[in-house]
Formats: structure tokens, C-alpha cells, sequence
């Protein structure tokens, strides 16, 4: 951790100030976007689908994402952490379970929309309902592991902020990482891409692509998969061979993706930009009822 003050090692004041502004600059973005989104849910009741109770799910997440994001940037601006061990390990976990639940809840809106297209049946409210609790109760399990021994939380090279820790490489770090990953990486990233293809294949057919297939598996892989590289070049070789800087791009990478969910989910969505222009325009909205 940096000592208030202090610049991080391998980091200089430039670099530090970048990384806070970068953070901070996807922070405030994805949490607009996503609040945006988490509104304009509220407020059309024509948005209130077992569907769309998905892509509210994914907000959530994200917007949890932002938030870890907003925390990790006024420290790195300060440049040191001011809440100590214990909210180390807070921010760690927090990070961690909204992180697991975004990934998840790809997943489980990759497969409602298949549901929706290809099967031509409106998804159930019991049915959406079970996914979103499932995807939040697992994605809360697999991030108290740490908290527990399996695994722990520990700050990134910067010192401003709290992530899994993958500096020690040890049995500890390589069991929890290769069944976490299986479970919460790779099994939803195949399900997101299986569930487009499918969709893919059978709406070409027909001509009705409404939805962008490619971007959502694209953006697991791209987004969280400089992560999941990191963390299994740290399973396999020292750690401190790669440089600290190096080490950062992946938490970078993986704090824009609340923006561009946000960009595919939402402002990609008729509907939802419906809602989103009502929140931002609350007496046009109103004019438009009374007529």
C-alpha cells in the first residue's frame, strides 16, 4: 500500500494521476449511464418484463462496478488508501461480488433473450426472478471465499485500491482461481456465446436480428479477460516479473464495461431510451401522457 504521501513503486506522479483521472473518468460515466438505466426502469411500466428484469440485474452490477471504481479513483488521486485494512478487504469484496454478478448477469440475459427470439414464449417472472437471485447469491458466495481463507483480498501494485490477490501464486491462489474462473468466466462466457449463435442462426433465417449478437460475448472476453490472463500468468510464473504498470490495465480495462453495457443494453434499446429520455425530460414526458 502507498504511504500517504508517497508515490506507489514503479509508479510515477504523472502515471498515478492518470490512472485516477481514467478511473475517475469511467466511474462517472458508467454510473450515470447506469443510474440513467435503473430510472427509466422505475419509471415505464412498460419496462417492467421478467426480460427486462435481466438488463436491471446488470445495471445494478455494474453501477457496483462504477461505484468500486469512483472509490479506487479519489484514493489514487490522493494518492493512498484512507480506510485501512478492513475496508481494503471491504472494497475488495464489494468489487469482487458486483464484478462476478455483471459477468453472470450477461449470462442469464444472453439466455432470456434466446428464450424470448427462439422460442417465441415470454419468459416467466418466477423464472427471472430465480436467475437474478441465483446470479447474486452465487456471485456473493464465490466473493466471501476470500473473506473465509480460500483466496484472499490484498491492494493492487498502486496501493489504491483492492482486488483478489495473485501475488503469492501459492496452492491457495491456484485452487480457488481455476474453480472460480470455470464457474464465474468461462461457463457464462460459453453460454453467452451459444445462446447468440443460436439466436443468430435462427433469426437470419427469417430476417428479424433486432439485438446485436457479437458485442456481448466480445465484451466479456475483452473486458474481463485481460484479468483472467493476469491471473493465470500469476498461477504459472512470479508475478513480479511482470511490471506494476502492466499489472494495472487489466482493473482499467475491466471499468469500461459498465459504460459499454450500458451503451448495448440500454441506449441499444428503443424502449429503455424511451425511459431514459422521460427521466431526462420529465415535463416533455408529461405533455406526451395528457395528449
Amino acid at each position: 500500500m502507498a504511504e500517504s504521501g508517497s508515490l506507489p513503486t514503479g509508479f510515477g506522479e504523472l502515471e498515478v494521476l492518470a490512472v485516477g483521472t481514467v478511473l475517475l473518468v469511467e466511474a462517472l460515466t458508467g454510473l450515470c449511464l447506469n443510474s440513467l438505466t435503473i430510472l427509466s426502469f422505475c419509471k415505464m411500466p412498460e419496462l417492467r418484463t421478467p426480460t427486462h428484469l435481466l438488463v436491471l440485474s446488470l445495471a445494478l452490477a455494474d453501477s457496483g462496478i462504477s461505484l468500486n471504481a469512483l472509490v479506487a479513483a479519489t484514493a489514487s488521486l490522493r494518492r493512498s488508501w484512507p480506510y485501512g485494512s478492513d475496508g481494503c478487504q471491504a472494497h475488495g469484496f464489494q468489487g469482487f461480488v458486483t464484478a462476478l454478478a455483471s459477468i453472470c448477469s450477461t449470462a442469464a440475459v444472453a439466455w432470456g433473450r434466446y428464450h424470448h427470439y427462439c422460442m417465441r414464449s415470454q419468459l416467466a417472472w418466477d423464472t427471472a426472478i430465480s436467475l437474478v437471485i441465483c446470479v447474486w447469491l452465487s456471485s456473493a458466495f464465490w466473493a466471501a471465499l476470500p473473506l473465509l481463507g480460500w483466496g484472499r483480498y490484498d491492494y493492487e501494485p498502486l496501493g489504491t485500491c483492492c482486488t483478489l490477490d495473485y501475488s503469492r501464486g501459492d496452492r491457495n491462489f491456484i485452487s480457488f482461481l481455476f474453480t472460480m474462473a470455470f464457474f464465474n468466466f468461462f461457463l457464462p462466457l460459453f453460454i453467452t456465446v451459444i445462446s447468440y449463435q443460436l439466436m443468430e442462426q435462427k433469426l437470419r433465417k427469417t430476417g428479424h436480428l433486432q439485438v446485436n449478437t457479437t458485442l456481448p460475448a466480445r465484451t466479456l472476453l475483452f473486458g474481463w479477460g485481460p484479468y483472467a490472463l493476469l491471473y493465470l500468468s500469476a498461477a504459472i510464473v512470479d508475478v513480479s516479473s511482470i511490471s506494476p504498470k502492466l499489472q494495472m490495465v487489466p482493473a482499467l480495462i475491466a471499468k469500461t464495461v459498465p459504460t459499454i453495457n450500458a451503451i448495448n443494453y440500454a441506449l441499444g434499446s428503443e424502449m429503455v431510451h424511451k425511459g431514459i429520455w422521460q427521466c431526462l425530460s420529465p415535463q416533455r414526458s408529461e405533455q406526451d401522457r395528457t395528449r
